[in-house]
């Protein structure tokens, strides 16, 4: 069983506790970032079908710590890492990845895709995105250096054009309308998130009584 993270809060905003990964024979990384305040359904499906579609060796969900374009996340940085672990523990290829919350601040994809690159050169990134990620995406710090350190990937969402100013990929995804906020709203209603959620993330929430407020 993978071990919950722990003791976020202790480790220093200016360094970063990874150690670096010896080279050798690189992989194909499926990086998918956020708040996962809380990770839900979608977020699974989506990096399943990536990592299966592209031929992935791996997915890695990075939580963000402070995102720069959306209000900060309602529960701690632990809690928000804690239910990732739970919610990828038994999918052997999901890998829940700490860069962002050890860094501390505003977390910028370009500043995360440039350690992965000092540190891991070897490995490819595949930088995976919702096509309101994408509407959005010359909002984000950098863009262009972003494209150049990792191939883009948008997901196809109903509603949304599948058109990008820089060359992605695109890939057909099962669609599932459920959201972070949505969730959210339900649980401070009262409501159920049975399957909207892995039910080890369910019974978290319900144990720590998160989004009641």
């Amino acid at each position: 069983m993978i071990a919950i993270a722990k003791d976020l809060g202790k480790i220093p905003s200016v360094e970063i506790k990874e150690e670096k990964i010896e080279p050798k024979k690189g992989k194909q990384i499926g990086i998918l970032g956020g708040t996962f305040n809380p990770v839900h359904s979608a977020h699974l499906i989506v990096g399943e079908q990536v990592y299966n579609k592209l031929h992935l060796d791996e997915v890695w969900f990075i939580p963000t710590n402070i995102p720069p374009l959306k209000d900060s996340p309602t529960v701690s940085p632990q809690d928000r890492a804690n239910m990732l672990e739970l919610a990828t523990q038994d999918n052997p290829h999901f890998q829940v990845k700490l860069f962002e919350l050890y860094r501390g601040g505003v977390s910028y994809t370009v500043d995360t895709l440039r350690y992965l690159h000092e540190t891991q050169p070897e490995n490819h990134y595949y930088l995976i995105m919702g096509s309101d990620q994408v509407n959005n995406f010359n909002e984000w710090k950098e863009p262009t250096k972003i494209a150049q350190l990792a191939t883009l990937v948008g997901i196809k969402r109903a509603g949304y054009p599948t058109k990008a100013e820089l060359p992605m990929i695109w890939v057909d995804v099962p669609s599932l309308d459920v959201s972070s906020t949505s969730i959210r709203q339900t649980i401070a209603m009262g409501g159920s998130i049975r399957y909207l959620v892995p039910v080890t993330v369910r019974n978290y929430i319900q144990k720590k009584e998160l989004y009641h407020e």
